[in-house]
């Protein structure tokens, strides 16, 4: 008797060595003697991202955060254990230097690019571990423009260390019951004591990695207004030299749709000791650095999920027959994946022309006009790609068919995490709002005019030129759209329209630049066919009606 048929689970490829993007971006953009430099890194996280992590992963898949409120005697303790593959992908955090790198700018400019291509390696297979380091990094950047240096002294070295023993991760405490984009609808009461610190008295609803020894949070101190004006932004330790918690309870851990890993909790916060941070009534406005990282981070994050998916669903093609040949070969299925790599190419180039736009800002070789750009791409590609990534993830669980809705596959989880990301740091909505109040949105759209027109001059075919005259005219239309439209409410609805398309557009045109001067035949001629796919999906969203 013939032994049943047993399918081979699919594999993830080397995101490096295999994956033509990663690869073909960084040998076009990275000078030789950095991408020398950085490539041992690099190829060494991409195998472990491609065997002992995903292994691990799959094995961990059961296990969450236990939230442990009382020890055996009647002690409040309150004590989170995250998972083992969180612990190990803390090691390798320290090891690799993911949050050390900003710091240390060992590649001066590029070391963003550096850092943010590593992520792009961890990202997918560390159960969204990368959750605490972006608000890691983001409260480094916080504290290091706060000029605050006491607290830049105490905190910034443990959360760029490089040593195991010292490494610190920070929260970043905002979301109340009253919103979570409407910052400034917050509760939390700050009380000035004696010796110059504040204790901390509300309710946080909604608190992710909750295991960091330090978050920066929103209060109001007694005595200010309302709205967001009168808020001012804290720094706390959450426990104290003898290992108690600083006045915090954690009531539970939030049961999500998805990010199941991430220790999110529900806290009180009842005399919490805590340092002013700025001016006591500037909090949203101190609070900006922290969003300028992890709305990068979140756009980083989900490219990364969409190469990761991409080429779960590629391996899987090979493996997989149906119908007398392999999915590889079918005619509909191979239209289906093209559509995949195109969406999450242009997702990958536009969160890395922005990464690359934040590591000339922080080494201070970032102009005027580029600096605009930075201010408006922040919200254009976190939203961008925050809805691209949740629309492959579900076209990457659809190509497995059945397997792509069976857990022990490792595939479903790719759905749920990622439909996290158009929704932390502001949702589309929020972001498409933010955009259009920006006071130098104008001259933000002049310097993305002439970016996206110089990379599409890069166009050296028909197709691509194309693809150009395509990203070129999305682009215009949204600016006629933009100057045309003068009704407030008019220009609300029609916002997160009109941001989608400077994000597509641009897209668009850094695939176009890309394709055109990648140097190795067999990455060019994956490029030319990621950006041709990509021209004949929507791009310009806007509805002038």
């Amino acid at each position: 008797m013939d032994a049943p048929f047993v399918q081979e689970a699919p594999r993830p490829r080397n995101a490096y060595t295999q994956d033509w993007l990663l690869r073909s971006y960084l040998r076009r953009k990275l000078p030789a003697d950095v991408l020398m430099a950085s490539e041992p890194q690099l190829r060494e996280l991409a195998e472990l991202a491609a065997g002992p992590l995903w292994d691990a992963q799959l094995a961990d898949r059961l296990n969450e955060p236990v939230l442990t409120q009382w020890d055996a005697w009647g002690n409040r303790i309150d004590r989170v254990e995250p998972t083992a593959l969180w612990r190990e992908a803390e090691r390798l955090t320290v090891r690799f230097g993911l949050t050390a790198l900003p710091q240390e700018k060992p590649y001066g400019a590029w070391s963003r690019t550096i850092q943010f291509a590593l992520v792009h390696l961890f990202h997918p297979v560390t159960d969204l571990y990368t959750c605490p380091l972006a608000m890691t990094d983001g409260a480094a950047r916080t504290l290091l423009g706060s000029g605050n240096a006491a607290l830049i002294a105490a905190a910034v070295p443990r959360l760029t260390s490089r040593d195991p023993a010292q490494f610190w991760t920070s929260g970043q405490w905002m979301t109340e019951s009253t919103g979570g984009s409407d910052v400034g609808a917050s509760e939390t009461t700050a009380q000035r004591q004696s010796d110059g610190t504040w204790r901390l008295y509300g309710r946080k609803w909604f608190t992710s990695a909750a295991t960091s020894q330090m978050a920066l949070t929103l209060a109001r101190p007694q005595g200010n207004g309302p709205g967001g004006s009168g808020l001012a932004m804290f720094y706390l330790e959450t426990r104290d030299a003898g290992g108690q918690l600083n006045g915090i309870r954690i009531e539970r851990l939030k049961d999500k749709l998805g990010t199941r890993k991430v220790p999110t909790a529900e806290l009180t916060l009842d005399g919490t000791i805590a340092h002013l941070v700025g001016a006591s009534n500037q909090g949203t406005r101190a609070i900006e650095p922290m969003l300028r990282i992890t709305r990068t981070w979140n756009s980083a994050c989900a490219a990364s999920f969409m190469r990761h998916g991409f080429g779960l669903a590629s391996d899987y093609a090979q493996k997989r027959r149906a119908f007398g040949r392999p999915l590889a070969d079918q005619p509909l299925h191979i239209d289906t994946l093209a559509q995949v790599d195109a969406e999450s190419a242009a997702a990958f180039v536009l969160s890395f022309y922005l990464i690359e736009l934040l590591g000339l800002d922080e080494t201070a070789v970032l102009d005027a006009d580029r600096a605009a750009l930075l201010r408006i791409l922040l919200p254009v590609v976190k939203a961008t790609t925050g809805k691209q990534v949740a629309a492959v993830a579900s076209e990457v669980v659809e190509a497995f068919g059945g397997a792509g809705y069976v857990e022990d596959t490792g595939v479903p989880v790719l759905l749920r995490d990622s439909q996290v990301l158009p929704i932390w740091e502001g949702t589309t909505n929020v972001l498409a709002l933010d955009l259009l109040l920006r006071s130098d949105l104008e001259s933000g759209l002049k310097a993305l005019r002439g970016v996206l027109t110089a990379a599409c001059t890069a166009a050296n075919d028909h197709p691509l030129r194309r693809a150009a005259d395509t990203a070129r005219t999305a682009l215009e239309h949204a600016w006629r759209w933009r100057l045309a439209t003068q009704d407030r409410d008019a220009l609300q609805a029609g916002a997160r329209r009109f941001t989608l398309t400077l994000g597509r557009a641009l897209g668009l045109a850094l695939l176009v630049e890309h394709a055109a001067n990648v140097l190795d035949s067999a990455d060019r001629a994956a490029a030319h066919a990621a950006c041709v796919r990509f021209r004949q999906s929507p791009v310009d969203l806007i509805a002038d009606e």
